[in-house]
């Protein structure tokens, strides 16, 4: 009797998951033309699971870190490329600045003291990028009525390629709820090389900060390259948060206005510095348990 029933339930059930099946495949071809076996549909609608909220009591400590991130290391090369659109899949760069563009990410100035304080247009990014002279075009508020000026630009004048590091300002804290460390990214910020005037050596400019979580949905969305496997890529906002990228350590919070390691320290010794602050945090979750 019990096989009869199953049996039973498994029959009814084939046409739900068939017509499943089907609407989703049909969401999947819009076009005549797929280029390759399946239309990607898990990325694009993907959705980013939302930090846990943390009283302020729970956190016993915490240490605000900035770290570097060079896009030209192996293990960072899926931030790097492609420069240009590349089967659907865009530069963590170029996801940020098509966000601010579109009016859907917000931009904050890169010098205060404070990286979310004060905010800046997208004209203001992309003159920090080397672009200026945009178009503009006149178009109606439908919320206001009013006649604003809207500014449009060349997106392949954008010099994607000169971005080659990231600052990321993530916070260590020891959440005694759950007695475990914890790290979470506040911040990004774009770091563009050029050479300079005398073209022996390449300066360092910071461009512009963006706040981490109100990327993170635009970041889930987009398909990152993963090795060994197309078939099972991630995107970007995965990657991130499994912290799967190279970096070390720039500044720490500190007394001295936040400076950085490189402001007191150079060579190996600078290298030696990083590695201590790095070691401190792992050592600081051990010392908050008792055996």
């Amino acid at each position: 009797m019990k096989k009869l029933i199953w049996l039973l339930a498994a029959m009814l059930s084939l046409p739900v998951f068939a017509q499943e099946d089907e609407e989703m495949a049909q969401e999947g071809e819009s076009s005549d033309v797929v280029d390759g076996i399946v239309a990607k549909q898990h990325i694009k609608n993907k959705k980013h699971m939302e930090a846990a909220y943390v009283r302020e009591a729970n956190v016993l400590w915490s240490k605000t870190i900035w770290r570097m991130v060079d896009l030209r290391e192996k293990q960072n090369l899926y931030l790097f490329y492609p420069t240009n659109t590349v089967d659907g899949r865009r530069s963590l760069i170029r996801v940020l600045i098509d966000n601010i563009n579109s009016g859907d990410l917000k931009a904050y100035s890169s010098a205060t003291d404070n990286e979310f304080e004060q905010e800046i247009t997208a004209k203001e990014v992309f003159e920090k990028l080397g672009v200026s002279n945009p178009d503009s075009i006149q178009s109606t508020n439908p919320e206001t009525g009013k006649t604003e000026w809207k500014y449009v630009f060349d997106m392949s004048s954008v010099h994607v390629d000169e971005v080659m590091k990231f600052l990321v300002k993530e916070v260590w804290f020891f959440d005694k709820k759950y007695s475990r460390m914890e790290c979470r990214i506040i911040g990004l910020c774009p770091i563009i090389e050029q050479m300079n005037e005398e073209g022996t050596r390449r300066d360092q400019k910071m461009t512009f900060w963006v706040y981490y979580p109100h990327a993170a949905q635009m970041l889930s969305e987009q398909e990152a390259f993963t090795f060994k496997n197309d078939a099972q890529r991630e995107s970007l906002y995965d990657k991130l948060q499994k912290r799967e990228f190279g970096s070390y350590i720039f500044k720490e919070s500190n007394v001295y206005n936040n400076r950085g390691i490189n402001e007191y320290s150079q060579g190996m010794s600078q290298n030696i510095e990083w590695e201590n602050i790095q070691n401190a945090i792992f050592e600081k979750e051990h010392d908050m348990w008792e055996f």
